[in-house]
């Protein structure tokens, strides 16, 4: 038996021996992706004439049924496998933010909505799901977790992102990763492909891919974080890194970045694959290479293994370099082991293929599934505001409900959705790197008035809607089954963007006789020309649209409550929302489930419990706004010189870190610290007693900020340093026990190495991180230099 195929040997055993045997257009195939946008068979059979490393999926997203997408798989795979000289597989790899791009898929809330949740192990059951239901189709890699730091709305995929915490953003994708990788399906394993490494939204201008000047100390403490946690606490296999450059170098091509920091310093050991066109856009945008051959060159030396979703760098030139010796041959050997070793480890040589009939739909589906959508969409649900309109009374007989996305279930789908991604085939324009325009089959395209957005109130996405979710209920459907006595009146009243007021008169009148107005606000967190913000979807606006904050004035003359819903990829922002709606209720876009979800939370059925994973700036000009900045600088500046606030407005956000109301009030007592004095080696255990005092059952996070009192450094005010969402009955106590290690507090001194520096820390406990109820101190007594990729990332917690 050849030794690559010995079940016995380890994966890098069987790629070393498997490299040896290859000629080298086999291994140029491995470093490959084929992206099949048509079933020209003949020409796809030509492009993996010598095997194929990777097979992108996207287009999956169009096929009508799960056994036709596995029936799609097992037929590429036979290819592939028959034309590479030793029959090697090929990864298939499919995106996974919010679940897969497969009709019968489970789709989830958007990335950011999932971070409100602040609930890891809900987190890794959403990875598991989508692990499970990739595999059984035999797809191996994850485009996901999104590992990025968002500190600036103005970016179009802040949605996508956990938030603005690295604390945060590390335990959730450390759990998605664990959900991801800790378990098989038919003798596969998944794999993640964490995204997008480093900076990303860090961008100047807030603006898609653009340059990034980023301090290599802000780029290894905020940006890095959850990287290396999920590296070091996950055993992240994939990472993709972003299309920016960073200090002058785009960040595909940079050997400091891609070898220096992500191998070398973290100990990353799996699958570096460039973002769609990445390579190309290195020589092509960014004007870096005399050629696309040579930008490829310069991306695979500095670690980039495969590129994706096209061959243009690494092509039959480049391949020539190889055999000719002008370029290094270990430099494509090192890229193709990493490639050959991640297909051992999935299991792809014994288990190519996609399952078929009866247990590719026993396994694909569970209806377990469903409850962990709706339950993450009602975890994500954040209470910013409340007067006491909420929850409903039960005296309210008639509700006047306006707004676009009542009567529209799309607006509950985000980027990166099986149906937003539907949706991107018939954006007329474009926003997607390697992907093209599409088409509403030849009609003049219609656009919110006022705006650019294609409006999407149309035959062609009502349809994509029916075919993927036909049991999908809108709000509006959703309100009128739960209350059925109760008389719900709907008007359009104003679009998701513009300054269009022609609906406003019909909305006007339907709140005349109502009792109480809910209000569905914001804009279309989607795909390409369909949506308001997205994957290159970018606005200097961050706020509600003119449309929507002049109907709210207009409908505050009837002197009526009024609660608004907003859905949207950033949080909502609106000084008019502010000053005249009784009750908001961020919502986010929280998917198949997020009528009922929206449902329960006003009828009181589920008292919300999220909280805020970002800051919300007042408008785009307090942009980059975040909790954890550096002592002496944004709302703490005016301690230092110079007036405490702007001229026009106040430098604190509109709604701070970690910050959510409740139905119900939560107590804080008897924090304790098993130790005041810590050596840099050890671990610190804090305990608090958190009581619900209300009346109505509720979840609370409690939060731990950690604050370094004075140090060699500028550090933050203070950083989260561990968290928990916990449910407590009326009156009901519970003790929280956090465990955390000193190195948790470590920083990068002046020579750029990790260290547990000795001083006072101040602990600070509380519901937001400008809640706090309780603190206390205690020391680290010496200083010390660690390891940083195996320092502490966030406490460890259990419920006493």
């Amino acid at each position: 038996m050849e030794k690559y195929l010995d079940r016995e040997c380890t994966p890098k055993e069987r790629a070393k021996d498997l490299l040896s045997k290859m000629s080298l257009e086999e291994k140029m195939g491995q470093v490959n992706c084929l992206f099949p946008l048509d079933c020209d068979w003949d020409k796809l059979k030509e492009e993996t004439k010598h095997g194929i490393g990777q097979i992108s999926t996207l287009d999956v997203r169009q096929i009508e049924s799960l056994e036709e997408v596995a029936a799609w798989q097992r037929k590429l795979q036979e290819m592939v496998m028959k034309n590479s000289e030793h029959h090697i597989p090929a990864i298939f790899h499919m995106e996974g933010l919010c679940g897969a791009f497969i009709q019968g898929g489970t789709s989830f809330p958007s990335g950011i909505g999932r971070g409100a949740t602040w609930n890891p192990q809900l987190e890794k059951k959403v990875g598991q799901i989508v692990g499970r239901q990739e595999l059984s189709c035999g797809i191996t890699q994850v485009l996901a977790p999104v590992l990025d730091i968002s500190r600036d709305s103005r970016m179009g995929r802040q949605g996508e992102t956990y938030g603005e915490d690295p604390a945060l953003a590390a335990a959730m994708g450390v759990a998605y990763t664990k959900g991801i990788q800790d378990e098989g399906t038919a003798g596969r394993k998944a794999e993640s492909m964490a995204k997008h490494f480093l900076g990303f939204h860090n961008s100047q201008g807030g603006i898609h891919g653009a340059n990034c000047d980023i301090p290599d100390r802000l780029l290894d403490e905020v940006y890095g974080k959850p990287f290396q946690a999920a590296i070091s606490e996950a055993d992240l296999r994939g990472i993709m890194p972003c299309y920016c450059s960073i200090n002058g170098e785009p960040l595909s091509a940079s050997k400091k970045l891609l070898t220096g920091v992500l191998r070398d310093e973290m100990g990353f050991d799996g699958i570096c694959g460039s973002d769609y066109t990445a390579v190309a856009n290195v020589h092509n945008v960014q004007k870096i290479g005399e050629s696309v051959t040579e930008a490829g060159l310069l991306c695979m030396s500095a670690g980039m293994d495969v590129e994706m979703q096209n061959c243009i760098g690494y092509n039959e030139e480049l391949q020539e370099w190889f055999r000719t010796g002008k370029a290094d041959i270990k430099i494509l050997d090192r890229a193709v082991l990493r490639v050959l070793e991640a297909k051992f480890r999935m299991g792809l040589f014994e288990h190519p293929f996609a399952l078929e009939q009866e247990e590719l739909r026993n396994i694909f589906h569970d209806v377990k599934d469903r409850e962990t959508s709706l339950q993450s969409a009602l975890e994500s649900m954040v209470l910013v505001k409340n007067n006491g309109a909420l929850p409903l009374p039960q005296s309210v007989k008639k509700i006047a409900l306006i707004g676009c996305h009542a009567k529209n279930p799309r607006s509950f789908f985000g980027g990166y959705t099986h149906l937003s991604m539907s949706e991107a085939v018939y954006a007329v324009a474009n926003s997607i790197a390697g992907m093209e325009s599409g088409d509403v089959n030849g009609k003049t395209m219609l656009t919110v008035p006022g705006t650019q957005i294609q409006c999407d109130e149309t035959e062609e996405f009502d349809t994509i809607l029916k075919w993927q979710k036909p049991e999908c209920r809108s709000l509006l459907e959703e309100l009128r089954e739960k209350l059925p006595d109760t008389e719900i009146i709907y008007a359009y009243g104003y679009p998701i963007a513009g300054d269009d007021t022609s609906h406003m008169e019909e909305a006007l009148e339907a709140i005349k006789d109502a009792d109480i107005v809910i209000m569905t606000l914001g804009g279309k967190h989607g795909s390409c020309s369909v949506a308001s913000m997205g994957e290159g979807v970018d606005s200097t606006n961050i706020n509600l649209p003119i449309c929507q904050d002049t109907f709210i004035k207009r409908a505050a003359e009837y002197g009526k409550p009024m609660v608004g819903i907003h859905f949207d990829g950033r949080p909502v922002s609106s000084d008019v929302a502010d000053q005249y709606l009784d009750a908001i209720l961020e919502a986010w876009n929280p998917s198949e489930c997020g009528a009922e979800a929206i449902t329960r939370i006003l009828t009181g059925e589920y008292n919300p419990g999220g909280k805020m994973p970002v800051s919300t700036a007042y408008c785009a000009g307090q942009s980059p706004i975040y909790y954890n900045h550096p002592n002496g600088s944004s709302y703490h500046q005016g301690e230092s010189i110079g007036f405490k606030n702007y001229v026009d407005m106040p430098h604190t956000p509109r709604y701070f870190f970690g910050h959510g109301l409740s139905y119900t009030k939560f107590s804080y007592s008897d924090l304790k610290l098993d130790k005041k004095e810590l050596e840099p080696d050890e671990r610190i255990r804090i305990e608090i007693t958190v009581e619900n005092v209300g009346e109505m059952a509720g979840d609370e996070v409690v939060q731990v900020y950690i604050c370094d009192r004075y140090a060699s450094m500028t550090r933050p005010v203070k950083e989260l340093a561990g968290f928990f969402r916990t449910a407590l009955e009326p009156k009901e106590k519970k003790t929280i026990a956090f465990t955390m290690m000193a190195s948790q507090f470590a920083f990068l001194d002046k020579e750029m190495k990790w260290k547990v520096e000795k001083g006072e820390m101040e602990v600070q406990v509380g519901s937001s991180s400008e809640d706090i109820r309780l603190t206390d101190t205690f020391t680290i007594t010496q200083d010390a230099y660690i390891e940083g990729r195996s320092r502490g990332f966030y406490a460890q917690v259990s419920e006493l």
